[in-house]
């Protein structure tokens, strides 16, 4: 996007490459591209700080593995007339006519395997080491969803062609902030029952108020916003977590 207008927030990566990686490509070819494609230069504002941790998850003793969870794979059952395939509950599907989902910041409404694994990729993430993200990434078809395309074999490595530096740090900057934001509960009492970060993965952009649009420029810039209206729905990073507490997914695209 040319002329992309500076936003006080930090860098979030151009739509244009999100949607590019939306579609299946060699690995190879993602870990080439990844550091040559421009990235927005925000500065980044500060943020309040999560909740604090539970005992599980404190700060220098690094990240241990969940205690073990059903992961059992979402239901892909749909509506006639629609095509499901694994992963789409990581795609943006807004019925305009439904009614708006409950946005959440009180993290103590959370399940607690939910909260508990929204803190360890937390803690994860402020430690700068994106190893410490590789124990809570479930393994196999049932693991977490990185990508509507082919990641590899090794999901950290997957992640680093993300990242606009080596090492990943600017990715777990972008989880960080999206677990910053409000969450939403989505398809209640359902197999397919999520809680989804940020929240505004759940409503229609043309029903984000004035506020709500601030807390979105904290992660996406004006200029990527404006190419979201065309879809009508946010398309950038987003977390998913099941109510048992298996990290669903961190997507971004269409």
């Amino acid at each position: 996007m040319n002329g992309m207008p500076k936003s006080p927030q930090w860098r979030a990566l151009s739509l244009a490459w999100l949607l590019s990686l939306a579609v299946a490509a060699p690995a190879g070819l993602l870990a080439g591209a990844a550091p040559a494609l421009a990235l927005s230069e925000i500065g980044r504002e500060e943020l309040p700080a999560p909740a604090t941790p539970g005992n599980d998850a404190r700060p220098g003793i690094g990240v241990p593995t969940p205690d073990p969870i059903e992961t059992t794979t979402p239901s892909t059952d749909e509506p006639d007339g629609q095509e499901g395939v694994p992963g789409d509950i990581a795609r943006p599907g807004i019925d305009e006519d439904a009614p708006l989902p409950e946005i959440v910041y009180n993290l103590d409404r959370l399940p607690e395997p939910v909260r508990r694994m929204r803190d360890l990729i937390v803690e994860a993430a402020r430690s700068g080491d994106i190893e410490k993200l590789r124990p809570l990434i479930g393994p196999g078809e049932g693991g977490t969803q990185l990508s509507f395309g082919a990641t590899g074999e090794d999901p950290i490595a997957f992640l680093k062609t993300l990242s606009g530096d080596a090492e990943g740090q600017e990715i777990l900057a972008i989880m960080e902030e999206v677990l910053s934001a409000g969450y939403v509960k989505l398809d209640p009492g359902t197999p397919n029952e999520l809680y989804v970060w940020p929240y505004f993965f759940g409503i229609p952009l043309d029903r984000l108020d004035a506020r709500q649009r601030v807390e979105l420029f904290k992660i996406v810039t004006a200029g990527d916003y404006e190419d979201m209206k065309a879809f009508g729905t946010y398309i950038f990073y987003r977390i998913g977590i099941t109510p048992e507490g298996r990290w669903a997914f961190f997507v971004a695209g269409d």
